[in-house]
């Protein structure tokens, strides 16, 4: 198989499932299959596992894990968001499941495909849909947003100090000639970019504008809560994000089983959540995978057991 996305902490993840052999199974960020393919080897005959991947292209490794390219009949690819995971699960007479794996970074394999606008090391045009077949590019965020709602993205999911002039920017330059590429975008963010930090920043702004587009944030919420009641007594939930926002979401709803962290108690001040967290303390990789994959430094993988 060629190199599609090493899967990050992928013993981690293994052990944070606890996989039993005859358990049902859902990898909601399918990817190159890395850690789908760990899962099939853990499970035995009676076992299945759904694995999820709106990208066209992710679904072309299916076949690398399975014999004379068919996949193997303890698992099915679902093409779709993973936010309409219920409604999947509800059609495959799937009520309960064992154990959910999130990887929520985007593939090494996203970042080095020119055409598709992920980053700003290529000058392609301004896409960054995970789903070619349907919604906005970036391209079109820039062009038909307001100047406050640009901003508000480059702050909140690019947390970027420059955001408000920055969007001052684009919405500038975008009334003498459209931001059609990532080269258009580098040439209206280099004023306002800091040249110590000049791709940290850059990534921080194509970050933003991928989070929107694909609506990031909305999806993960989703996803959490269907999980949450999808789950097996003892069931695992594991999820792995790389974004303060994307981070702060799964703590929440490991705590409290709700997105904004309330806290619900019972007549006796008890608190009642459908969650209880495994590690208190955020997973984070190891030095030796540090240095085989630099791409796992900001991830942070929480696990949590679903209540009886």
């Amino acid at each position: 198989m060629s190199e599609y996305h090493v899967p990050v902490m992928l013993n981690e993840c293994l052990e944070g499932l606890q996989i039993r052999p005859d358990g049902v199974y859902v990898d909601v960020t399918f990817g190159g299959g890395g850690h789908s393919r760990a899962i099939l080897e853990r499970l035995g005959r009676k076992g299945h596992l759904y694995s999820f991947d709106q990208d066209k292209d992710a679904e072309g490794n299916i076949g690398s894990f399975g014999k004379d390219g068919k996949a193997p009949e303890n698992f099915t690819f679902v093409r779709s968001n993973f936010r309409y995971l219920k409604n999947w699960m509800r059609y495959h007479g799937v009520k309960q499941i064992d154990g959910l794996l999130a990887d929520l970074g985007v593939s090494s394999h996203h970042l080095d495909e020119e055409e598709r606008g992920f980053a700003f090391r290529f000058d392609a045009p301004l896409d960054m849909r995970m789903n070619t077949r349907a919604g906005k590019t970036a391209a079109d965020v820039l062009a038909t947003y307001d100047e406050n709602e640009i901003a508000k993205i480059l702050a909140v999911y690019g947390e970027l100090k420059q955001a408000k002039r920055m969007a001052q920017a684009i919405v500038k330059q975008r009334s003498q000639k459209p931001v059609m590429t990532t080269g258009d975008l580098l040439e209206v963010l280099r004023p306002f970019i800091n040249k110590k930090a000049e791709k940290k920043e850059l990534a921080q702004a194509f970050q933003a504008l991928r989070i929107e587009v694909n609506h990031e944030m909305q999806a993960l919420e989703e996803m959490l809560m269907q999980a949450t009641e999808l789950l097996a007594p003892d069931g695992r939930l594991v999820v792995m994000s790389y974004h303060s926002l994307e981070d702060r979401i799964v703590k929440n709803v490991i705590r409290s089983g709700h997105v904004d962290g309330h806290i619900e108690q019972d007549f006796y001040g008890r608190v009642v959540a459908p969650l209880k967290a495994v590690n208190n303390k955020i997973i984070t990789a190891s030095e030796e995978e540090l240095d085989i994959n630099p791409r796992s430094r900001s991830a942070k993988l929480r696990v949590a057991t679903k209540n009886n």
